[in-house]
């Protein structure tokens, strides 16, 4: 059994900065294979849209038995909160070579066309998706593949669909009972299969019913969080992982000047996180907020 833990400030802005955690090996490989032997059998059953989480999964089941786990819990109760909703989940089979030769099927799925779930979608409120990996997955296997940073890149579900590779994309590579865990808006697609093996892999994503505001351990917080320092010019080195650094971190698919917006719209989604709309990282809302109020100069004669 895991141990329950709640996400630390740091990790909750690397969540808030690249849309995504990952977590190698969490779940252990009982689990794991009772999960792969239900999908295998068509055992995992049907959940209907807006099904409290706590109600959605018969227990003995190897859903139930994932989302009770208690590390699994911290990690749901630190971004999404207590008492979600289940949007939906699906279960993604992706048949290897010789798995696609024993059915006579000749051409190969290809890779799944980059998209960004659902509809287009302003809310500062998220939802989490889970996706649980049961077994390794090697490069081979074409694991989901997903672009850093992507989440507040607001589109229309398959607009991008005509982009092939971007920079900075990576693909799930990772040992048996990993979880990766996105903010709805991550732009992601399914990789292509060049295995032997079929390649597992169930999603689920939860609605909060609760303000996401402050729901990790903020123990951690420290006065220099809230505190600016200097920009563009410093004289003296910085702490490494600093939590302006990690919000305000470049990905390889940022435009020179665009980079600035996605820049403004962490800075943003992180106040929304902490409640608190005064904090800042280097400056970005603070500067194009400034409005003094007009001074108005006396015309009267003394």
């Amino acid at each position: 059994m895991s141990e329950y833990r709640k996400l630390s400030t740091k990790e909750v802005a690397r969540f808030a900065a690249r849309g995504h955690l990952m977590f190698e090996g969490l779940i252990g490989d009982d689990l794991n294979q009772k999960y792969i032997d239900e999908a295998g059998a068509g055992g995992v059953a049907e959940v209907a849209a807006g099904t409290p989480l706590a109600d959605a999964y018969a227990p003995g089941t190897s859903l139930h038995a994932l989302v009770n786990e208690p590390a699994v819990r911290g990690i749901l109760d630190s971004l999404v909160g207590p008492g979600p909703l289940v949007d939906h989940h699906f279960v993604h089979l992706t048949l290897g070579r010789t798995q696609r030769e024993s059915f006579g099927i000749a051409n190969p799925m290809p890779s799944q066309h980059w998209h960004q779930d659902s509809t287009i979608d302003t809310r500062a409120a998220f939802d989490v998706q889970i996706m649980w990996y049961p077994h390794e997955v090697t490069l081979e296997m074409g694991g989901t593949r997903y672009l850093p940073g992507s989440h507040l890149r607001i589109v229309s579900e398959a607009a991008i669909g005509r982009y092939q590779n971007i920079r900075g994309q990576r693909h799930v590579v990772c040992p048996a009972g990993s979880l990766l865990v996105l903010h709805h808006g991550m732009w992601h697609g399914g990789g292509f299969n060049a295995s032997d093996t079929t390649r597992h892999m169930v999603k689920i994503r939860l609605n909060p019913t609760v303000p996401q505001q402050r729901l990790w351990d903020t123990s951690d917080i420290t006065p220099a969080d809230r505190a600016q320092r200097s920009i563009f010019w410093q004289l003296a080195a910085r702490e490494a992982d600093d939590l302006h650094d990690i919000l305000c971190e470049y990905q390889p698919w940022f435009e020179a000047d665009t980079a600035r917006l996605e820049f403004v719209n962490r800075v943003r989604f992180f106040r929304y996180l902490l409640g608190d709309d005064t904090f800042d990282a280097d400056y970005w809302l603070t500067r194009i907020e400034n409005q003094p109020a007009r001074r108005v100069e006396s015309t009267t004669g003394s």
